[in-house]
């Protein structure tokens, strides 16, 4: 009985989603977000049993789930270049930033990059029960209203980033873009990788063809991600931070606008 209802919601689920684009885009987004606080409220449960509160280890399981959930979406992810991740080094990782579901990303790298830590708005740690089961795992929340709370916490990480090699993942946009162009960066990230004297390490995600917040498009379609080679802050100084930022910029633009034009025509509505 169970399974005969499971599928009867499934295909009222289909029927809907293929009648109208934007029922598709809110039916999707939404079963992204209850999958994805499954995911972080139930899976990092056993691994509680294995690693200490706070490791990032614990995030493995969750990674795979959310991973799945992208799966079942229809959605497809390539990794390049994972020749260029050092497990064994500390730095700061900067990914474009382009949707909510750029958690997924996060998910299909989390395995590959060591001691990871994702830096995020505060407001998410109250976004029950995402929030909390995230912080399980390591995720460091920052008030950007609160510059002196921010510079502690992440000078703590500095010292992490140092003694314990974490890499610490951050989108340098601030903010979410869809358009072609990658929006100016933050300094936040380049200051931790020139104090901490760590390395720069870009990955570029490309352009979500499937996905239009603004048109409630949301279809199934293939992602490249894009690890770029680090770049040292062994000896730079602050004097040195405008023209890092702008090479890492310029860098990952032209990687995201190349990786863009091969997935353009995998999107399918």
């Amino acid at each position: 009985m169970v399974v005969l209802q499971a599928l009867a919601v499934g295909l009222f689920i289909y029927i809907i989603c293929s009648l109208s684009q934007s029922v598709k885009y809110y039916v999707k987004c939404s079963f992204f977000v209850l999958g994805a606080m499954f995911s972080a409220a139930v899976l990092p449960i056993p691994s509680l049993l294995v690693y200490p509160i706070r490791d990032p280890r614990i995030g493995l399981v969750p990674a795979l789930g959310t991973r799945f959930i992208m799966w079942l979406m229809g959605l497809t992810y390539e990794v390049r270049g994972e020749q260029h991740i050092n497990r064994e080094k500390g730095g700061v990782i900067v990914i474009n930033h382009q949707s909510g579901i750029d958690l997924a990303i996060i998910a299909r790298i989390w395995p590959l990059i060591g001691r990871g830590t994702t830096v995020v708005k505060k407001f998410v740690l109250y976004v029950f029960p995402f929030g909390p089961g995230a912080w399980l795992w390591g995720t460091l929340y920052i008030d950007r209203k609160n510059h002196k709370d921010t510079l502690v916490k992440l000078d703590k990480e500095c010292d992490a980033i140092k003694m314990r090699s974490n890499k610490i993942v951050i989108f340098p946009e601030g903010t979410r873009s869809q358009e072609d162009e990658l929006l100016p960066f933050k300094k936040g990230p380049f200051h931790i990788a020139i104090q901490s004297q760590s390395m720069i390490q870009p990955i570029v995600v490309s352009k979500y063809h499937f996905l239009s917040d603004r048109r409630k498009v949301f279809g199934r379609g293939h992602t490249i991600i894009t690890v770029l080679p680090e770049i040292s802050c062994e000896g730079l100084t602050k004097d040195d931070l405008p023209q890092l930022l702008e090479r890492t910029r310029n860098l990952m633009q032209t990687t995201f606008t190349d990786t863009s034009k091969e997935t353009k025509h995998s999107a399918v509505s």
